[in-house]
């Protein structure tokens, strides 16, 4: 499936990925009484499920028999995956959609920093430009929330999705330097039932109702599974930067979809640390793709 991918299929696969991802925010405001870590369990569950059908199909019966001899870059990358998972759906359920969603935006700016400090890639004079720019953004949105009274813990919480992403870019790059490369459709999966064992303990006792179920259900596959997937074979098409534009798109599908179907405003301080945020990576992205064109 991914030789036959073109690039222009490939971007119109991504735009369709991030849509699914978005509807994380929207969908987990109609839940009716799952909270918190049991809505990270069920998502999680669910997506364990999905991807137990869909790796198969994409990779031969024979994948889960490479799994146990994938080395341990690839359980690591699954520890980050599992991070990525539960953080985000914690931090939903604590804090506004755009929050999460502009927060976890710099996750391409912590990778480039991660990058530099533990396997030592060069950082361009523009990236550190976009990188304190869109502290600049963050830091206005946070202190804009405490100077209202607003907690923190949700968007700190959300800080630690890009935190988790970076690490697993730096793994996976290092490992991929040593010889050794990490094949993240299955990390994903490992990555899932990792959030499925941490959160279980912290679930119970179980309350979602039969339609939080079906709704949980819908994003463990539709947004997770599908997408994850979708996403991992539009990188072997797509280079970096367009990928990172093209991610950009989950924050306003996702801030757009929460306003439409949840009635969630995102305030003022959102939007205008969001442009930053959102600006600096974009005008980065853009030059680099540019000069490497």
């Amino acid at each position: 499936m991914a030789m036959k991918l073109t690039h222009n299929r490939a971007v119109l696969l991504m735009v369709a990925v991030t849509l699914m991802w978005s509807i994380a925010g929207v969908v987990t405001r109609h839940l009716d009484s799952a909270r918190s870590f049991e809505v990270t369990f069920w998502r999680s569950f669910f997506t364990v499920l999905s991807l137990l059908v869909i790796l198969p199909v994409f990779q031969g019966k024979d994948v889960f028999r490479r799994m146990l001899s994938g080395g341990s870059a690839l359980w690591i990358s699954g520890l980050c995956w599992c991070g990525m998972f539960t953080f985000f759906m914690v931090a939903i359920t604590l804090t506004s959609v755009a929050n999460v969603l502009v927060t976890m935006s710099i996750g391409p700016l912590l990778t480039a920093l991660s990058a530099r400090l533990f396997i030592g890639h060069k950082i361009p004079q523009r990236t550190w430009f976009a990188i304190v720019l869109a502290g600049v953004g963050i830091a206005y949105m946070y202190g804009s929330q405490m100077g209202e009274g607003v907690s923190l813990t949700g968007t700190l919480v959300a800080l630690c999705v890009p935190i988790s992403g970076a690490a697993n870019w730096t793994v996976t790059q290092h490992s991929h330097a040593k010889g050794h490369d990490v094949d993240l459709i299955p990390a994903v999966l490992i990555g899932a039932i990792f959030s499925c064992l941490l959160t279980l303990p912290l679930a119970l006792p179980f309350q979602a109702s039969v339609r939080d179920l079906g709704l949980l259900a819908g994003l463990g596959l539709v947004q997770l599974a599908i997408p994850s997937t979708l996403a991992v074979l539009c990188t072997r098409v797509l280079k970096a930067p367009e990928v990172s534009l093209l991610g950009l798109l989950e924050v306003i599908f996702g801030i757009l979809l929460a306003w439409v179907g949840a009635n969630e405003v995102p305030g003022p301080n959102v939007l205008t640390g969001g442009l930053l945020v959102i600006g600096a990576l974009a005008i980065n992205e853009l030059i680099g793709w540019r000069t490497r064109a």
